[in-house]
């Protein structure tokens, strides 16, 4: 069945996001043979890139039996506790005073990467948790330098239950960084953590070979859809459908203009469809006078270029050479043929960014589908 569906009859005004779960499982799936034997983790941070990680967390938990969940918070953490209640979650900004009392109340596994959260850790450990210690390997981010290390004792040492660290440029296959990185984290973990498991790798990183996997691989933005190794073809799956309505049909004489700041004129007679949808809804203003919007018509999917500027609550698009859009149609602006990449590189940025925007968005009519 076609994705596109008429309501000739109707008349609607709130953009509609749908989030296909079985196809976020199927990605989760296809990852983790592709990482074996390391095991699969889910990243579900910024309320799972905006998508409802209690959604997400359990439909992984349940059905693809996911028992390692990462968050960025432990407030994060705290809305999936219960979904996921047999699962270990990792909190990637660490512990602090905000957030003590949610890691005594769900034995959340802290990720420890600096000397100063070490000390809070040590005056405030939870028995039975053994946290992750976040090593520096070239990002220059987070993580404990191995001047840090070096002022470890033996006891401080055996404190942990993993080592991670986090790649640079793994999504570009022969960046130097990446072996360069390999090399600093066997060699520090070597050093000091020798027995630990270890977690270099994230979504990336799971495309460049079985050493880079390790014991762990925390799997996000590719469980998600995106194409985190754009020097191949995608493996994934789509899950994001992102559609919004048109609110009117309208003609451009010649020589009119269009939107905010009149930065587009028309050359001829044009024929425009204002669709409900804007930057208020998370739509990148960088895609005015750029971007697209696909309609149906008869049994072809055809292209409508933005015209002029995106506003808040409303983009204008051409349609002339589309006949039968009508008021009440739905236009497409993520879809399985123009994905989160496909919208992330005509807006000029990553498709991360645009997955957090609209997810998190509130005036979506929001659905969720399971096959």
């Amino acid at each position: 069945m076609h994705i596109f569906t008429r309501h000739l009859s109707k008349i609607y005004t709130q953009p509609v996001l749908q989030i296909n779960l079985s196809k976020l499982v199927e990605n989760y799936r296809m990852l983790s043979e592709i990482i074996y034997p390391a095991t699969p983790s889910a990243v579900v941070k910024d309320d799972a890139y905006g998508l409802n990680a209690a959604e997400v967390a359990k439909v992984l938990y349940e059905k693809a039996e996911c028992r390692n969940f990462w968050v960025a918070h432990a407030a994060e953490g705290e809305k999936i506790a219960d979904i996921v209640p047999e699962a270990n979650i990792f909190v990637l900004q660490g512990i602090g005073d905000d957030s003590l009392e949610l890691f005594q109340k769900h034995q959340f596994v802290p990720v420890i990467s600096s000397p100063e959260m070490l000390l809070y850790w040590k005056k405030h450990k939870i028995e039975g948790i053994k946290p992750v210690i976040h090593i520096e390997t070239g990002l220059n981010r987070l993580g404990f330098r191995e001047n840090d290390l070096k002022k470890l004792n033996h006891r401080d040492l055996q404190i942990f239950g993993m080592v991670m660290s986090h790649l640079a440029c793994a999504d570009e296959k022969d960046h130097f960084m990446n072996e360069h990185q390999l090399n600093n984290f066997r060699r520090v973990k070597q050093k000091y953590f020798p027995d630990l498991p270890a977690s270099l790798s994230a979504s990336d990183g799971a495309f460049l070979g079985e050493e880079f996997c390790c014991d762990m691989v925390r799997l996000g933005a590719a469980m998600y859809g995106i194409n985190t190794a754009p020097y191949r073809p995608n493996q994934m799956k789509n899950i994001i459908t992102l559609k919004a309505p048109v609110l009117q049909i309208a003609d451009l004489p010649k020589g009119d203009f269009v939107g905010y700041s009149a930065t587009y004129r028309a050359a001829d007679n044009r024929k425009l469809a204002i669709v409900s949808i804007g930057y208020g809804d998370g739509v990148p203003r960088s895609l005015s006078n750029i971007g697209k919007v696909f309609f149906e018509s008869g049994k072809k999917i055809r292209e409508a270029r933005i015209l002029g500027r995106v506003s808040m609550d409303n983009i204008i698009c051409d349609v002339t050479d589309i006949e039968d859009v009508k008021v009440g149609n739905f236009g497409y602006l993520i879809f399985d043929d123009y994905t989160l990449d496909d919208i992330a590189r005509d807006a000029g940025t990553i498709s991360y960014e645009i997955l957090s925007r609209i997810g998190k968005n509130p005036r979506f009519k929001r659905k969720y589908c399971s096959l």
